[in-house]
């Protein structure tokens, strides 16, 4: 299939991607055929974020969204920022937070409601939408230019070989491809290697972030309050932090992120987030009330400096599969929206002079002339200084916002998260307690609430580069961490004849992407299934 625009991905920023050229399309009097594929089975389905959205970048897009019905129903009415103790709390005053912490004027939003609703407006503007489709492969020209990609295969059995139901996949061929697939997209990891995207960059470093949906009694419900917490349950010299959004209808988002810079294999992210709802300021919100969702995703969280090269032969990253979010601001859509159409406009006048398979050199400048450039420059020494512990990172990133303005003369620089780990002898463990199935759970009952599912007789995505390494490497010298650091229970040690094995429960991923990011040994490669298949986030 031949299109003018290929759009692998559709979150905000492949969404906002194609609604942008067809906007200008229309205006400019051309016909311009743009598709967008998705791996989940519907648009939305693998959203997950806090969230709180700022709506700057959606009114450049769509100015009415308003009178359209967009789902940004709960405006911000309070924001509070704590510092933890284990048993108690310490307000930090407003008028000594820096103004990246400050919400006036966004909104509380379910993104997956969000982005379904983007994906209604691109369908509307004749943007075709294929959900279900997962892109596998990168297709090129004989140049070395990106020509678009091919769809993975559906009924392949475990031993890669066609089954009774099988569907080939299928070859779309673009003018130009733009990447939207999100935090660490697999084809964008291709992307940056064939092309050496990061030649000269900083290393892109991570959060994961771990994210319930409760609803809750009225008498604990405030609607519009953002609360924004550090401290405990991490330690000192470990990244993370948690938040509780009040939404609408009694609904309220709990939420832990936690750097993947930590050093600690005993170290789990998921009981981390257990753990913080057990804090009296946090559970005096859910107290009496029911989870009703449950979900994970990795956080691109390096800032200014760990964006790659954004443009290559035939094709863009945009959105979180560059890196976009603003970590210091604990947002991300906005970026994504903005980048997805700063993208979208090099592509369009690329179209309008007849071009194709070049670099697209207009998006990046425009980029670095942007607002986005602007906010993501401010901030952009935020993880490197909370690298260096709680205190001393929270007072360098204060004076950096609130003497500097952001415009220190020196910028900082980031480390891959995969280098950081100690050897499991030379760390405490960490007695985790028990869940109780009232506040905390376990994670496969958690996983259960994320509508996971994958067809079990398929080749596993979750891919090994050596079979060996798991035991002799990762279990040897840090206890299996890969046992810990992924919220969903897929990867366990078990003993075959006494022998300790890596087992791979890939029907319970979530598609987090954490394990790609945080293996030791950086020996999983994380693909994708088959399309349509991983979590059904309800409005995550």
């Amino acid at each position: 299939m031949e299109f003018d625009v290929l759009i692998v991905g559709g979150g905000p920023a492949g969404l906002a991607a194609a609604i942008r050229i067809k906007q200008l399309a229309a205006a400019d009097g051309h016909d311009l055929s743009v598709c967008l594929i998705e791996k989940a089975a519907e648009i939305g389905a693998h959203t997950l974020s806090g969230a709180v959205m700022d709506p700057r970048a959606l009114t450049e897009l769509i100015p009415d969204w308003k009178a359209r019905g967009a789902p940004l129903i709960t405006e911000v009415s309070e924001d509070r920022v704590l510092l933890l103790s284990e048993t108690g709390a310490r307000r930090i005053p407003n008028g000594l937070l820096p103004d990246c912490l400050l919400n006036e004027g966004n909104y509380i939003v379910r993104l997956g409601h969000v982005v379904k609703w983007l994906g209604e407006q691109a369908e509307a503007l004749g943007v075709e939408v294929y959900p279900g489709f997962a892109g596998a492969e990168i297709l090129f020209d004989p140049s070395g230019a990106v020509k678009g990609v091919a769809t993975g295969d559906m009924g392949l059995m475990r031993d890669g070989m066609p089954g009774p139901n099988h569907q080939p996949g299928m070859a779309l061929h673009a003018r130009y491809t733009l990447f939207a697939e999100g935090c660490r997209g697999h084809l964008g990891k291709q992307l940056e290697a064939r092309y050496r995207l990061r030649e000269g960059i900083d290393p892109q470093t991570y959060g994961i972030g771990i994210k319930e949906l409760w609803e809750v009694p009225t008498s604990q419900h405030q609607p519009g309050l953002v609360v924004h917490s550090t401290g405990w349950p991490m330690d000192k010299a470990t990244y993370g932090g948690g938040f509780v959004y009040h939404l609408e209808e009694r609904l309220v988002a709990v939420g832990h992120v936690v750097g993947l810079n930590y050093r600690n294999p005993h170290l789990s992210p998921f009981e981390e987030m257990q753990r913080y709802k057990t804090h009296p300021e946090v559970r005096r919100y859910l107290e009496g009330g029911k989870r009703l969702a449950y979900g994970a995703r990795a956080i691109a969280a390096g800032g200014l400096q760990s964006l790659p090269q954004l443009a290559f032969p035939g094709g863009a990253l945009i959105g979180d599969n560059a890196g976009f979010l603003n970590a210091a601001r604990i947002k991300g859509s906005h970026a994504a929206i903005k980048s997805g159409m700063l993208a979208a406009e090099a592509a369009f006048r690329a179209l309008v002079d007849a071009r194709q398979h070049d670099t697209l050199t207009a998006y990046p400048a425009a980029f670095r002339n942007s607002w986005l450039h602007t906010e993501l420059h401010k901030t952009r020494n935020f993880k490197p200084y909370m690298k260096r512990g709680l205190y001393l990172g929270a007072l360098m990133f204060g004076i950096d916002q609130l003497v500097f303005r952001g415009k220190a003369p020196w910028t900082l620089h980031n480390s891959a998260d995969h280098d950081t780990l100690k050897p499991a002898a030379e760390c405490d463990g960490i007695n985790y307690p028990k869940p109780d199935g009232v506040l905390t759970f376990d994670r496969l009952s958690s996983v259960f609430l994320s509508n996971t599912h994958h067809e079990e007789d398929q080749p596993c995505h979750l891919r090994l580069k050596n079979d060996m390494v798991p035991i002799t490497v990762n279990l040897a010298r840090y206890e299996a961490p890969e046992q810990r650091y992924c919220p969903a229970g897929v990867y366990e040690i078990v003993q075959v004849e006494g022998t300790p094995r890596l087992q791979i429960n890939a029907q319970n991923c979530v598609h987090c992407k954490t394990c790609d990011i945080k293996d030791p040994t950086q020996n999983i490669d994380w693909v994708v299934p088959q399309g349509g298949e991983g979590p059904i986030y309800q409005g995550m």
